[in-house]
């Protein structure tokens, strides 16, 4: 949510402010605003809006002579509504110091009042405003700069990152992080500041991911690391592989649309390294998984939130068989307020796409606590989650831009895919060894289903752009596919749709069924029984004339004569079932988003990365 760009060096600061912004617009905003310096004074230029917006009212202004240091945001609004007056960044009284902030502050009433009695004059309706009165109140008192700022950062509540600069030390950025992200990067004569690592891939490929309750001071020069004592630390910086194109659209009209298409390169990059093709079998060993991590375990909860906890469900579909242990998979936001029975026998699967997901990270927090073995499943190096796991299985899936995620629950699904493996292998159970020469030929198979499902899933979406209300319908594995398919159509198109367990459609969900309202209903030959039982819960939806959009096996004949629209997946392992079944129900849900309109790769109040509760 939000996202912060700063910069010290020798280079034209405005280009690198809105280049960075325009790199973090994927994280779901409201407005945007830079602070620079001009003639030694600070300047704010802030707007309701898009960077785009921003960039406009920068150049009507003819603002010529910025210089650093300066500090970029995009805002995604929690206190007071979204409007110029809110936007970041937000000065003091005296227009010495301008502040940008991620996260929630949630004792900032309590501050506020206790500021405005102390003679301070708030301009906005945000909670960040506080921080840099706050800072103004100590300066007030007599403390140096950075005493100031340690002293405001340690009385906040809440989850937070937090840029500032002075123009009494204009030499210099201040940062702090605490539950929201924050990344510097490295150049020569020159550093930056930013929300996630695309913002940075123009200009530097080193960085430092600051963590829990840390302080940066950049300068041209140097970055000095503190924490919330005012403690110096030493940190070593890390680079950062992802090509600049991997973040750029390449030519696609959304980078949703891209990172579809990207998912048979993800694939095979996931699976780098983890198939020994000469002795048959999946290979964990060089992330340190061994057999002795599994041993002694009574209990494993897998915890997410959005499309990671769909990929979750699979993964106890696909683990839960082969441990005989019992999985549990929860939404974050549930899990780490409801008691759970966690002890050292315990193993916490934490998934999460950014690493940074402010529930699952607590959550994951909570577990450590309690002594739990904790394996994190997620795609940013560096990010809070791997930095305080036992384990980490990074997914390979390089920069996830669009707010709806694609390529990265494929990964995920990919990587729960490989652990049953390894599960099977380790205990002794043989697997079909054409499970692996499938998981080879994947990708070459994912791209010739999106090939030739595409066009198809075209005429179905201008069939059904305008429908109200959609069903989606899948048993065992699949059920979580439905789920996840309903949750991609209401998350870019704004349509209501549901995901339930087919068996459980007579429990209500077939009050809706009327010839207005699709259901999309998920099947696969290789399930076995539920593959009949789910073709009679299709007969029951058909009987009461309700249309039904079969993505079923590619001889499945009964359903043939049974949809109104059908999409063929070919015949696969009943392992590998969920990565060929998501791809028609995300182009599904991006095709209808496009007709309706829709801004897809930004929809209307959501963000990429949750930072806050």
């Amino acid at each position: 949510m939000c996202g912060i760009v700063g910069y010290i060096g020798e280079r034209p600061p405005l280009p690198v402010l809105l280049e960075g912004l325009r790199r973090l617009e994927y994280r779901g905003y409201d407005s945007a605003g830079v602070v620079f310096f001009a003639g030694g004074e600070l300047r704010i230029c802030k707007v309701k809006g898009r960077v785009y917006d921003l960039e406009e009212k920068i150049f009507s202004t003819a603002i010529t002579q910025a210089e650093v240091p300066c500090l970029g945001h995009t805002r995604w609004a929690t206190h007071g509504e979204p409007s110029d007056e809110n936007a970041h960044p937000h000065f003091d009284c005296e227009k010495r110091l301008a502040v940008v902030h991620n996260g929630i502050i949630e004792n900032y009433y309590s501050l506020r009042e206790e500021l405005i009695q102390r003679g301070h004059r708030f301009f906005s309706a945000t909670d960040t405003e506080v921080i840099v009165h706050l800072i103004e109140e100590y300066l007030r008192e007599g403390e140096e700069l950075f005493s100031a700022f340690v002293k405001s950062i340690k009385r906040l509540k809440g989850a937070f990152a937090v840029a500032l600069i002075s123009k009494d030390e204009p030499d210099k950025i201040l940062c702090a992080r605490y539950q929201s992200p924050l990344i510097i990067g490295v150049g020569k004569g020159e550093n930056f500041l930013a929300s996630d690592i695309p913002a940075l891939l123009p200009f530097t490929r080193e960085v430092i991911p600051l963590e829990e309750g840390e302080i940066a001071i950049l300068t041209r020069k140097k970055v000095k690391i503190y924490d919330f004592n005012g403690q110096a630390r030493e940190k070593t910086s890390i680079l950062i592989y992802w090509d600049l194109s991997q973040a750029e659209k390449g030519g696609y009209p959304h980078f949703m649309l891209k990172e579809v298409f990207e998912q048979p390169e993800v694939i095979k990059n996931t699976l780098l390294g983890r198939l020994n093709l000469e002795e048959k079998k999946v290979d964990f060993s060089q992330e340190g998984l061994n057999k002795e991590f599994f041993e002694g375990l009574d209990r494993i909860y897998i915890i997410a939130c959005g499309t990671s906890f769909h990929a979750g469900l699979v993964g106890k579909y696909l683990l839960e068989p082969v441990i005989d242990i019992p999985i549990e998979v929860e939404y974050a936001s549930e899990f780490r307020y409801r008691s759970p029975k966690i002890s050292e026998k315990t193993l916490f699967i934490g998934v999460s796409q950014s690493g940074e997901t402010a529930d699952t990270l607590a959550s994951l927090r909570l577990a450590k606590e309690k002594g739990a073995k904790v394996l994190s499943i997620c795609n940013v190096l560096g990010s809070s989650m791997t930095r305080e796991s036992d384990l980490i299985l990074y997914t390979q899936a390089g920069p996830e831009i669009s707010v709806a995620s694609t390529k990265a629950f494929t990964a995920q699904v990919l990587i729960f895919i490989l652990l049953r493996l390894y599960l099977q292998s380790l205990r002794g159970h043989t697997y079909d060894g054409e499970v692996l020469e499938r998981l080879i030929e994947l990708p070459s198979l994912v791209r010739d289903l999106l090939e030739r499902s595409y066009p198809k899933i075209k005429e179905i979406a201008r069939k059904w752009y305008q429908a109200k209300d959609f069903l989606y319908l899948g048993r065992g594995i699949l059920y979580p596919l439905a789920l996840e398919g309903a949750l991609k159509l209401k998350e870019i198109s704004y349509i209501h749709a549901e995901g339930y367990p087919a068996g459980e459609m007579k429990h209500g969900p077939i009050a809706l069924i009327e010839e207005t309202v699709p259901t999309v209903v998920l099947s696969a030959k290789e399930q076995g029984i539920l593959y009949e039982k789910t073709l009679s819960n299709a007969e029951e939806v058909k009987s009461r004339r309700g249309p039904v959009i079969g993505i079923v096996s590619e001889d499945a004949w009964e359903f043939k004569r049974l949809c109104d629209d059908l999409i063929e997946i070919p015949l696969t392992q009943y392992e590998l079932l969920p990565i060929l079944y998501v791809v028609p129900l995300q182009l599904l849900a991006y095709e209808i988003a496009v007709l309706r309109g829709c801004d897809v790769d930004r929809p209307r109040n959501l963000a990429k990365s949750v930072t806050v509760e």
